[in-house]
């Protein structure tokens, strides 16, 4: 099912140029990396270029390591990525413990340039490498009552300081509609610029769903379950009113706390404009039939 996702642009159209110097010989070593078989179309923001390496690397929300932008960078590189391994059970034929390398053997790797928009109005343009999560929820054979998709963080307080704070519950837990969760946007992201995804960033399998606020792009995936009934998340266990089951970037609809109108970007300077946001994060074209009839205010 890969490559069911087409843009007329490729990376090198939107990326700087010194990021392809060693272009080749990152690919030709990218099969020992974890990245698997580089391959096919490559989805890209037709208008904007992506952010650099250190912008996407040094700059995040990963609260397991700490709550500030800078901590994930400082703390993640005591987590340990390898041998990794997801759980998928539930309403699914095929459950069990799924290897990474194994998972990896079975798919076909893409690049994705896709826009990131936090709920808390910054944004970045970001190069993902992964395959599509239809694909691996394939292997595992959904079953036919089998209705949402719950996901899991791992959880390791010796090597996850951030989990000592009781900021949210722990596990951070998430969750997509299964035709949400099947779309040809919805990747799970295994690298980043051509490289291993670095551990701030969700080493070694994070999920990206493009269309939607950051926070439901869970990191470092240990769980998935195919379940009957719409599942819990972390954000929407802290605050249902402030960050609902769906969290589709809707610019029309403000946060109880702030507008979502515009929107920062991040490595623009302290001083830079910001920028309308746009619907559905600039996906409109390709997600809206999803939410057709739908009150988009009330599900947000």
């Amino acid at each position: 099912m890969a490559h069911r996702w087409n843009n007329d642009l490729t990376i090198k159209d939107a990326t700087p140029e010194n990021v392809f110097l060693n272009r080749r010989q990152i690919l030709a070593g990218a099969a020992g990396l974890g990245l698997g078989s580089i391959a096919g179309p490559l989805a890209a923001s037709t208008e904007l270029e992506p952010n650099s390496w250190e912008d996407i690397t040094s700059y995040n929300n990963f609260y397991e390591f700490g709550t500030g932008k800078t901590d994930p960078a400082a703390y993640a590189s005591a987590l340990t990525t390898s041998p990794w391994s997801v759980t998928i059970d539930g309403l699914v034929h095929r459950p069990g413990q799924y290897d990474f390398n194994d998972i990896m053997s079975e798919m076909t790797v893409e690049e994705r340039i896709y826009r990131l928009r936090c709920v808390e109005m910054w944004s970045m343009v970001v190069p993902w490498n992964g395959f599509e999560l239809a694909d691996l929820l394939a292997l595992a054979g959904v079953k036919d009552e089998a209705r949402y998709v719950a996901f899991e963080t791992a959880l390791r307080p010796e090597e996850m300081p951030g989990v000592n704070r009781p900021v949210i519950e722990w596990p951070y837990v998430e969750g997509l509609r299964l035709d949400e969760a099947l779309h040809p946007l919805t990747i799970m992201a295994t690298g980043l610029y051509g490289k291993p995804i670095p551990n701030q960033n969700g080493a070694p399998l994070r999920l990206v769903v493009p269309w939607k606020y950051g926070y439901k792009s869970i990191k470092s995936v240990v769980r998935i379950s195919l379940v009957k009934d719409e599942p819990p998340t972390s954000w929407g266990e802290y605050s249902a009113s402030e960050y609902g089951f769906y969290s589709n970037v809707n610019p029309n609809v403000d946060h109880p706390r702030w507008s979502q109108a515009h929107e920062r970007r991040v490595g623009g300077g302290l001083f830079s404009k910001k920028t309308p946001t746009l619907m559905f994060n600039g996906y409109e074209e390709d997600v809206s039939a999803l939410y057709e009839g739908m009150d988009l205010a009330k599900y947000h």
